[in-house]
């Protein structure tokens, strides 16, 4: 079957993997180029994913000349987003991202209003919003099953021992992993963050530079609540890397690991010092793509059928704007408009 389209990939770091090895990326994308700054890393990954066919460069501007794909997927660090991003509209491409956006807020709009202006699809992997679990009780809270969502907490507590860059990192919880959390928890409300306050920390014993550990406590659109805790030097009893969750509504509440344990009650009666509760089944069905392949899947249905991708980069802004809010936050030591 022919390519539905035709792609250079930019940024032959590890994360690229999980690019190439989507289902969705293998049937309908043909990987016509690949750029690194590192020569070595691009021939590598030709090699180790067989793209026998797939140009090698270090140029970008170069590589987009030559080939003229029609689609950029930028596997780059966050400081090289924008450059790639701009480059790729530039030669009339459209553009899907590693998560986040963007290193600064500025970048990102600057970002955003280029691909509006040259009328192009771009978007951002937020590959957790292709889970099963998270689809289902997203659906289960707008249902209304336990009524008028008012109060959203996650968890996360991982002892990762990365060593590299994120080990010098400033903010590094902040900045390199609470974009998954705070993006799920805008895909569970349905809601947007309007203020935050946060605490930024790093505990003894902490193997990061700076910046292990927080609290953030937003507010959500319709009132709701939303707090956050988490930390990257948390040794034993971890979560998953999706947090631990309690969703409270009007109604009743919903627990979730962050993997497959869902666990929800709502009151049955309206006596009593505790009401009656009954557990509400939350049923989960598979999806037929997950991860990565979801998002790289609907962003190409996106550009078959002119919708806009879930995880648009106009819209998903949002979300990067609560990290730096939480950042801003940290730093004045007071509560701040997202």
């Amino acid at each position: 079957m022919k390519p539905e389209v035709r792609a250079v990939l930019v940024g032959c770091g590890g994360i690229s993997g999980a690019w190439l090895r989507s289902p969705s990326l293998k049937k309908r994308v043909e990987i016509v180029g690949l750029v690194d700054i590192r020569r070595a890393a691009a021939l590598d990954l030709k090699k180790k994913f067989a793209l026998d066919n797939a140009v090698v460069d270090t140029d970008l501007n170069r590589a987009l000349k030559t080939l003229k794909p029609d689609v950029v997927f930028d596997c780059t660090v966050p400081e090289a987003h924008k450059s790639v991003v701009l480059a790729a509209l530039r030669h009339g491409c459209h553009v899907l991202g590693e998560k986040p956006l963007a290193d600064t807020m500025a970048n990102a709009r600057a970002m955003v209003s280029a691909a509006r202006r040259a009328r192009r699809a771009y978007a951002v992997i937020q590959n957790r919003r292709y889970q099963p679990e998270i689809r289902a009780i997203r659906q289960a809270v707008a249902s209304g099953a336990i009524g008028r969502l008012t109060t959203v907490q996650s968890n996360f507590f991982v002892g990762a021992h990365f060593g590299g860059f994120r080990d010098r990192m400033k903010h590094v919880l902040l900045l390199d992993m609470a974009i998954h959390t705070f993006d799920a928890a805008r895909f569970l409300t349905g809601g947007d963050a309007e203020d935050v306050y946060c605490s930024e920390w790093n505990p003894a014993g902490s193997w990061y530079a700076h910046g292990a550990s927080a609290l953030a406590v937003f507010t959500m659109t319709g009132g709701i609540v939303y707090s956050y805790q988490g930390s990257w030097c948390s040794e034993g009893c971890r979560t998953t890397w999706e947090s631990d969750w309690r969703i409270i509504g009007t109604k009743g509440t919903i627990l979730w690991d962050g993997a497959s344990c869902i666990r929800a009650e709502a009151a049955s009666g309206d006596t009593g010092f505790f009401r009656d509760v009954s557990r509400v089944k939350i049923p989960v069905k598979p999806l037929k793509r997950v991860g990565h392949d979801g998002v790289i899947g609907n962003f190409l249905d996106s550009l078959k059928t002119g919708a806009i991708p879930e995880t648009a980069a106009a819209d998903n802004i949002r979300s990067l704007a609560m990290v730096h809010a939480a950042i801003r936050s940290a730093g004045v030591d007071r509560r701040v408009k997202v």
